[in-house]
């Protein structure tokens, strides 16, 4: 299946929802569509709609009711059945701790780079049969960043523009010696699912960005123990409310553009697949179909 316009003549915005966020405000004509995937089951079915009369695809992360853990979600099936069904670009709306002082609960960040620390996981749509190297030195889409920041600004919401988002396995919380360990890496949040997600997002050529909403300061604050579940899930809402608000501004500016991304993340295989073209294996390349048709 698969309903792939070109990324240069027609946006198609993706929202991947994390913790908290299972629904997009404004979103009419909806319908719940079933994807099969070559990489296995996604985590939902999508949801399709259409918002200020933009196309728009709605993903619940973890299921709807979260029935997944981070470590047990199908990264490459959710991201394939994206592609499939002609996403573009993806806002990525997740959960996060914080790591610094200054980026309270209910405190939005725009991260800009991230550390993977993730080891249990699918981190490639590639493999044996057909190798590919696509460069993550700037790993969210700069563009999507200038509009989110735009929207939560509108909103009147407090966020931080930039930021190192630290990916840990889970779904434990961490440890107080490896919160720490963080902290003097200059991470700003913690969260369990933007990697393999934003790396797999490259992949597939679509420009990607993250929301991290702050829930909490992790474990090595001296008032983490304080914290009650109660008074997390009442943040948990509170973000998901301001994360459906910086959605619907987004969407209106991403719909206005014209041509190519100017980032490069719609041209990022162009010099990626490394394997000659005698030597892909086709039972690979045939998996690949939606995620690297264009170049294979």
């Amino acid at each position: 299946m698969s309903n792939q316009p070109h990324p240069a003549e027609t946006p198609v915005i993706a929202v991947i929802g994390g913790s908290g966020v299972y629904d997009i405000d404004g979103l009419e004509d909806r319908r719940w569509i079933t994807v099969e995937s070559p990489f296995g089951t996604p985590s939902d079915d999508i949801m399709e709609g259409v918002l200020d009369g933009q196309r728009v695809l709605f993903l619940p992360r973890h299921g709807r009711g979260h029935k997944t853990s981070p470590t047990a979600l199908n990264y490459r099936a959710n991201i394939d059945a994206l592609k499939r069904l002609g996403a573009t670009e993806i806002l990525s709306l997740s959960a996060v701790g914080s790591l610094k002082e200054e980026l309270p609960p209910g405190h939005f960040v725009l991260v800009d780079q991230f550390i993977d620390r993730t080891f249990a996981r699918e981190k490639s749509f590639f493999g044996p049969g057909c190798v590919a190297h696509v460069s993550m030195a700037e790993p969210v889409c700069s563009r999507l960043g200038d509009a989110l920041a735009a929207a939560a600004k509108a909103a009147d919401i407090a966020f931080t523009r930039g930021g190192t988002y630290l990916a840990m396995e889970g779904p434990q919380f961490s440890t107080r010696a490896e919160s720490n360990l963080y902290r003097s890496w200059d991470c700003s949040v913690i969260g369990m699912t933007n990697m393999p997600e934003a790396k797999l997002a490259r992949e597939a050529e679509l420009c990607y960005a993250t929301v991290a909403m702050v829930t909490d300061f992790d474990c090595w604050h001296e008032d983490h123990d304080a914290v009650t579940v109660e008074a997390v899930i009442r943040v948990l809402q509170e973000n998901a409310a301001k994360a459906r608000d910086i959605v619907r501004r987004t969407v209106p500016l991403l719909a206005r553009r014209q041509g190519l991304c100017h980032a490069g993340c719609h041209n990022a295989l162009d010099v990626a697949v490394i394997t000659a073209p005698d030597s892909r294996d086709p039972a690979t390349v045939a998996m690949l179909d939606a995620v690297a048709g264009r170049v294979l």
